[in-house]
């Protein structure tokens, strides 16, 4: 017998589904310890290799949800995912995906390179497809606006990729600071040892043979709203990071993970304005290598922000990445590391004006060193506490929201839907537009080079806009190749 074309999404938002002489049983009649099928999520992965390998695993939950379509350019990058699950629909090309299984689906994985988040999301919510979409959610800062508001208009549950947002240790750190143990904030510092792959090198002029796992087809569809450029390994499968018309930089991979704390913790909006400094490579004497089309070896980030509702002071923000770290501020003991993570790689520091609060990658281990030196850390017992799941299950929440529906507790109770991170990835977007308005060049008197963009940038939020320098508002969005538009 044939079924009624009923998405899957009605589907399970339904205590029961009726489909031509077909009922399923509800789980209190089957019995306890059982999971009914109508209590199962359909979900599909965009990008199953890489990060997406253990996205769509952690979605599937040792068998909660179906995993019932894999979508991958490349299946040879895929071929972990493949074989977990190998009775799951493969495709190369998403869309292909979305109209065949259109009523077979309810929720997406999105773990692509970053100037395809977007456009996959976009493609899924249109459809009333529930999204997990990888960090940063975006490529530029309109179109974070756009899936923000797109997802409350169909009424989608969404989750960024994010996962130290659901480290319970961040709830530590927010209580303690809503406890006023530190005071109000006025200077927040966030370091990385990102870029850990190649950065502010020259674009890659060869043109290597394809690999063996991809066609010319689906080289373009990899590339999606990007300017088109021949396939370099440079791009695929990894170090596609450090260019400006895929990635998002080191900002993109790892701001996302330790901005997210002092945004949480201090109940920020959005910035004021923003200014930069990038460190240069010189391969000849006196004369900076010219790259604007790569994302800097390093740079030093400046934003701020006014009082919110939980802390009562304007705050700056001082983000380093490259390397480049703050010094040991006076209440941290000099033997001591900047961070728990490895050697003080990455970490955060809340300058309160009663005290520090130091916080590491992912939001893991804070501590207090209160002005009169006395040390606050967290017992033992509830460090342990976080490995209980995978990710500290932060995409099995965003399952079983989705199952429970758009504005149950379940979604409510999500740390990173886009109503959240949306805000957050614009923050962390508006120190690349910065970083590349620094890079704007043009001739000058004398027919010498002139950065013209090297200058605080003042931002109007709500309009999405720089006040007092209009090239900067070209980097708010992108040009999109035909056909890959987004919004």
């Amino acid at each position: 017998m044939k079924k009624k074309n009923a998405s899957r999404r009605a589907f399970i938002q339904n205590s029961a589904y009726t489909a031509a002489g077909f009922f399923i049983v509800p789980r209190h009649v089957i019995g306890k310890g059982y999971t009914a099928p109508s209590d199962k999520l359909n979900i599909a992965a965009i990008g199953a290799g890489g990060k997406g390998k253990s996205d769509i695993a952690n979605a599937y939950n040792n068998g909660a949800c179906n995993v019932v379509a894999l979508s991958d350019v490349d299946w040879n990058s895929a071929k972990a995912s493949i074989d977990k699950f190998p009775n799951a629909k493969k495709y190369h090309d998403f869309r292909i995906m979305l109209d065949e299984m259109k009523n077979d689906i309810d929720a997406v994985t999105i773990s692509t390179p970053d100037h395809f988040h977007a456009y996959a999301a976009m493609a899924c919510m249109e459809m009333g497809k529930h999204v997990y979409v990888q960090k940063p959610l975006t490529h530029n800062i309109a179109e974070a606006r756009l899936l923000t508001e797109t997802a409350r208009k169909y009424k989608v549950v969404t989750q960024m990729g994010n996962q130290g947002a659901s480290n319970p240790q961040q709830k530590v750190a927010m209580d303690w600071f809503d406890k006023g143990l530190i005071g109000n904030v006025h200077t927040v510092n966030i370091w990385t040892n990102r870029p850990v792959w190649p950065q502010g090198i020259p674009v890659p002029t060869d043109k290597p043979a394809l690999p063996a796992s991809m066609t010319a087809n689906e080289w373009n569809t990899w590339l999606g709203p990007a300017k088109y450029v021949d396939y370099n390994p440079l791009y695929h499968p990894f170090k596609w990071r450090g260019w400006w018309n895929f990635g998002t930089g080191a900002l993109g991979d790892i701001g996302c993970h330790t901005i997210d704390s002092p945004f949480r913790i201090l109940g920020l909006g959005y910035p004021t304005e923003v200014e930069c400094s990038v460190g240069a490579v010189f391969i000849k004497d006196w004369n900076p290598e010219y790259i604007p089309d790569g994302c800097p070896p390093s740079s030093h980030v400046e934003i701020k922000f006014p009082a919110t509702k939980k802390n009562k002071t304007p705050m700056k923000m001082i983000w380093m990445d490259g390397g480049i770290k703050p010094f040991h501020p006076d209440q941290l003991p000099a033997d001591l590391p900047l961070s728990d993570d490895g050697n003080g790689e990455n970490g955060v520091f809340l300058h309160g004006t009663k005290g520090l609060m130091t916080i590491s990658m992912y939001g893991n281990d804070p501590k207090i060193y209160l002005n009169n030196g006395e040390r606050i850390t967290m017992p033992k017992a509830e460090k342990n506490e976080v490995k209980s799941l995978p990710e500290f299950g932060h995409q099995i929440s965003w399952t079983e929201a989705c199952k429970a529906g758009f504005n149950s507790n379940e979604h409510k109770a999500l740390s990173s839907s886009f109503d959240y991170s949306g805000p957050l990835t614009e923050t962390v977007l508006m120190g690349n537009l910065a970083i590349r308005s620094y890079m704007l060049k043009r001739k000058g008197a004398n027919n010498r080079d002139e950065f013209y963009g090297r200058k605080k940038l003042l931002w109007d939020g709500a309009s999405m806009k720089i006040t007092n320098f209009d090239d900067a508002n070209q980097f708010v969005t992108r040009d999109y190749r035909e056909g890959w538009k987004v919004g």
